[in-house]
């Protein structure tokens, strides 16, 4: 049990983004190492089909399992709107998706509605928000909208840019024209972009990062099936992290401080064949 406990959280994303929920683990977790995995060389996930998605998070879960990990996030909405499933099937590991956190989170925020949720073409093509915030609340209103430039423009760096601006302006308007009381950010990348999508939406608008309430998650499973890690009980010493990336980790190492909110210090580097 004690190895188990010691064992590290896993996570991926398609690159950067996820490294905003891996931020929220590490505050509410701080005793828990973490492995995350960014697979840089594929990204998008948006714009690719379910079966595409489905593979690309197959083995990238089968290769955290192989490297120890106790329990798995998809630090990716769009993996987890077409892989969540295949991953809990097939893995021997629980599996954590960001999608129903944040929808629970939504419904908890929103007044009277409609709700927003934005994400990559992917993502809200697959329905799965609706669905996840019509579970919790059949009577919702709900509008989703892609906004597919969102990750290659945060991934680029620019959050704060005034072609970044032009285009939220653009994406946001149907969502201003509903006049959504609550805006899910559907996708990990997108709360670099808060600070802009807030002044487009104006300051009556609630922003949902599903980070929060997935990390929250993440410690009732961990609690639930006895692998919280123990720091004094296991007589270690602290967290140990790791990074990986799946093409240019100079580039993630460059920008990946700024999603964690820490310093990062190396990123190793892993290809798939």
């Amino acid at each position: 049990m004690h190895a188990s406990r010691r064992a590290p959280i896993g996570m991926f994303d398609s690159g950067l983004g996820g490294l905003t929920v891996a931020n929220a683990l590490m505050r509410r977790l701080p005793t828990e190492s973490l492995l995350y995995f960014g697979d840089t060389a594929r990204v998008p996930y948006g714009p690719k089909s379910p079966d595409t998605v489905r593979r690309y998070a197959l083995q990238i879960g089968q290769w955290l399992v192989q490297e120890g990990v106790k329990c798995i996030v998809v630090a990716c909405n769009t993996a987890t709107a077409h892989a969540l499933e295949a991953l809990q099937s097939s893995l021997s590991v629980p599996v954590i998706g960001v999608v129903e956190p944040g929808a629970r989170a939504a419904v908890r925020a929103s007044p009277v509605g409609p709700i927003g949720v934005i994400g990559t073409t992917g993502t809200i093509g697959s329905g799965a928000y609706v669905r996840a915030i019509q579970q919790q609340a059949p009577t919702a209103r709900v509008l989703s909208a892609p906004c597919p430039l969102f990750v290659p423009l945060v991934e680029e760096g620019w959050v704060d840019h005034p072609a970044t601006r032009l285009i939220a302006h653009d994406y946001l308007s149907p969502m201003r024209e509903a006049q959504v009381d609550t805006l899910v950010l559907g996708c990990t990348h997108y709360p670099l972009l808060s600070s802009v999508i807030a002044a487009e939406m104006g300051p009556g608008v609630r922003l949902i990062d599903s980070a929060e309430e997935t990390a929250a998650e993440v410690e009732r499973i961990l609690d639930d099936r006895g692998l919280r890690h123990d720091p004094v009980g296991d007589h270690d010493a602290g967290p140990v992290h790791r990074v990986v990336a799946s093409d240019a980790p100079q580039h993630f190492l460059t920008l990946g401080g700024r999603f964690l909110d820490v310093p990062l210090t190396a990123v190793e580097y892993h290809v798939f064949t």
